[in-house]
């Protein structure tokens, strides 16, 4: 939050949720820290505690790409001189375009400079549009600005993209669009122990945040720390684990060259690369050699 000191510094802006904090998102921040300095204010990222859409639509259920700690902690890495965290309620959402820019934008965060997301809209059911928030800047003395998106090889990048290429199980493309891995944490709990029964024992992986989106079912190769330690070499196993005949979806991870007790313990994974799909095994045997090839490749694709 601003300090009193610091609000009298006024700032140049940009709001959206962020979800992500992909590259496009990083080009709107890099150009408003520009901005910021041309014009001797401080850079300042203003976004939400939750997706505006839970509280405008009760039933939504967002599928987020990073949960709000971890879409903070790469806000803060960016070069903007402040990361605004606003609650977003019931009062917020009936706020017109201007009520939202003069009472929250102007005079609770000194914004005097707004750069606008190609395709952001803000206000009562978002009915206005750039031109309107210009008008409204003019009466308020806040210059408003619109940004230009970003393209990467034909694809203009944004969090809906993002997500279809999780959804597909494309982490390798996601990577690219995002500007880092894509990273799940979670907590490791007790499974069925078949792993370890056939010399390939699993972390099972239960996700912190219930909102996030899980990549489609498949075998992956991934990076995974234990409690912030250092990266090691993994693959896992999204999916049901046909060869076994379970039903309920987890999320496995065996740790190369790993042995301990894990449970209980904080784990972060960051997915490198598909490997293939979940299959069902006719014998143990055809798994743990399929298992063998997938270490191997793991082993080529992860650089630690």
């Amino acid at each position: 939050m601003i300090t009193h000191n610091e609000k009298a510094v006024p700032a140049c802006a940009t709001i959206g949720f962020f979800d992500g904090v992909h590259r496009g998102h990083q080009f709107v921040i890099n150009r408003l820290h520009g901005m910021a300095k041309e014009r001797g204010m401080r850079s300042m990222v203003i976004t939400f505690d939750q997706h505006p859409r839970q509280v405008v639509h009760a039933d939504y259920v967002p599928q987020l790409i990073t949960p709000t700690e971890e879409k903070l902690r790469l806000l803060r890495l960016t070069e903007a001189n402040d990361v605004e965290v606003l609650h977003f309620d019931a009062n917020m959402a009936a706020m017109s375009a201007r009520e939202f820019m003069q009472n929250v934008l102007r005079y609770r965060l000194g914004v005097k400079c707004l750069l606008i997301g190609y395709d952001n809209r803000f206000g009562h059911n978002r009915t206005e549009g750039f031109d309107d928030y210009v008008a409204y800047g003019k009466e308020m003395g806040m210059e408003v600005v619109h940004n230009t998106p970003l393209d990467i090889d034909g694809q203009r990048v944004s969090s809906s993209l993002v997500r279809r290429l999780l959804a597909e199980g494309n982490v390798a493309e996601a990577e690219l669009c995002l500007g880092h891995p894509f990273k799940i944490e979670g907590c490791v709990e007790h499974g069925f122990q078949e792993g370890r029964r056939i010399g390939f024992p699993t972390a099972n992986i239960l996700p912190s945040c219930a909102e996030q989106i899980i990549p489609r079912v498949g075998v992956y190769a991934v990076r995974l720390s234990i409690d912030g330690g250092k990266w090691m070499p993994a693959m896992m196993n999204i999916g049901c684990n046909p060869t076994f005949q379970r039903e309920q979806l987890t999320l496995e991870a065996h740790i190369i060259g790993f042995e301990g007790d894990i449970y209980g313990k904080h784990v972060a994974v960051e997915f490198c690369r598909r490997l293939r799909d979940e299959q069902r095994f006719a014998s143990i045997e055809e798994l743990k050699e399929q298992l063998d090839k997938d270490r191997k490749e793991t082993l080529t694709i992860i650089d630690i």
